[in-house]
């Protein structure tokens, strides 16, 4: 497969623009908002489907995440559906709680006519609420009836909280005269930072891959994307990201082939653009911010600066604020815990300097309120230690974080 290829370009669709993808959405309930779609069914019509995922690490997960990670593996990546639902996460709900995730997937392969180890189910919402399972089950046949490629569309919105906006993202790349699809759902806004996905996101695709090239790709681009997103410095219970591969385009992804860099590409552009919605979308947030660190010693140390500086709450609010308190961003890298010398370090907001060498330059305080105003900010930190560089996307923290999470439960 030659680089010569067209480049991958972003089009208008939906998780059922990729070949032999269906999907569907309902309202069942489990919202409080009557009426609003908060559960959804993902399924591909190829047996041959190849399936991916990644989950929280957080020690404490939910029912839907670790009957997911069993599936995945006792199938041996041979998933080929999707069950989610929002306004309930399923964690911390004891035996009850596995009970409704193993039914929900037992009762879905038996509508579908496949094995309860290919479904994978998800849930997002309020941390420790029995789920009543019922509400779930008697949608299930519902749903089956209702898959189709034209109802795919709901399914952005049927998986959102307390998120403001759907998050999605459709690529087109052509290899061999067909054309080949990635296309990708995301929601997130708050308890968002990652280490090894997202809050929730499902990727299709209908390129040839086996199981395990699937996974190995996904991990590698999840940590440059997901992984560096960070809005309120809380590890979810039920991060996950999942991708299926249909392999209906008879284009192959191959090890040690130019077609590998050429999927990474792709799917690389679908989980950025998803990542930095959910920082933009961050609860309560007023800007994106991007945070780049480069000269860091290693790539592990500009990680670790970028993601203090990301996670500062004094930092966030300084930006809320739009105050040039470069100060606190030069703190948090100092304890991040990277090796640097302060006396070199330089830090500016969208190229306007705020601190060189580790000390004031005499900036114009006008102009750099000016420029951490705006809706996305770029704080970039230069530590004069050596080649490592890292980016971090992140939002600021305003009045409004607070209100919407003090009365989440309520």
């Amino acid at each position: 497969m030659s680089r010569a290829m067209p480049n991958w370009e972003t089009i208008a669709g939906d998780l059922a623009t990729p070949l032999g993808f269906r999907a569907a959405a309902v309202a069942a309930g489990i919202k409080k908002t009557r009426d609003a779609l908060d559960l959804a069914l993902i399924f591909s019509d190829s047996p041959a489907t190849t399936a991916a995922g990644l989950f929280t690490t957080n020690r404490v997960a939910a029912a839907p995440v670790l009957v997911s990670r069993k599936n995945l593996v006792e199938s041996r990546g041979r998933c080929r559906a999707i069950v989610v639902n929002s306004g309930n996460a399923n964690a911390c709900t004891g035996k009850e709680g596995m009970h409704t995730a193993e039914e929900t997937a037992r009762v879905t392969a038996e509508l579908l006519g496949i094995e309860p180890g290919q479904v994978l189910v998800a849930s997002t919402g309020v941390i420790g609420v029995p789920l009543n399972a019922d509400l779930i089950l008697q949608q299930l046949p519902r749903l089956k009836e209702r898959l189709s490629k034209e109802n795919a569309k709901a399914v952005v919105n049927a998986i959102m909280t307390t998120d403001t906006v759907p998050k999605s993202c459709v690529v087109q790349s052509e290899a061999r005269g067909k054309a080949v699809h990635i296309a990708g759902i995301a929601k997130g806004s708050g308890m968002i930072h990652p280490r090894m996905a997202t809050m929730l996101s499902f990727i299709t695709t209908d390129a040839v891959m086996g199981e395990r090239m699937l996974q190995n790709l996904l991990i590698g681009v999840v940590e440059d994307s997901f992984n560096r997103v960070t809005v309120d410095g809380d590890t979810s219970t039920n991060d996950t990201v999942v991708a299926l591969a249909s392999g209906l385009s008879e284009n192959n992804v191959i090890p040690g082939n130019d077609s590998r860099a050429w999927f990474v590409e792709g799917l690389t552009l679908v989980c950025q653009t998803l990542a930095r919605m959910i920082a933009r979308d961050g609860e309560g947030a007023s800007k994106l911010v991007t945070v780049e660190v480069v000269g860091a010693r290693t790539p592990l140390d500009a990680e670790r600066v970028a993601r203090a500086i990301a996670n500062s709450p004094l930092v966030k609010t300084a930006l809320a604020g739009a105050d040039p308190n470069w100060g606190r961003i030069i703190c948090a890298a100092g304890y991040s815990g990277a090796k640097f010398d302060p006396n070199k370090v330089d830090v500016s907001v969208n190229n306007l300097a705020l601190c060189r060498k580790g000390v004031d330059p005499g900036f114009d305080e006008a102009a750099a309120h000016h420029e951490l105003d705006q809706k996305e900010v770029l704080l970039q930190v230069d530590l004069h230690a050596g080649s490592g560089t890292a980016r971090m996307w992140t939002c600021d923290f305003t009045r409004a974080y607070i209100d919407i999470n003090a009365s989440y439960r309520s």
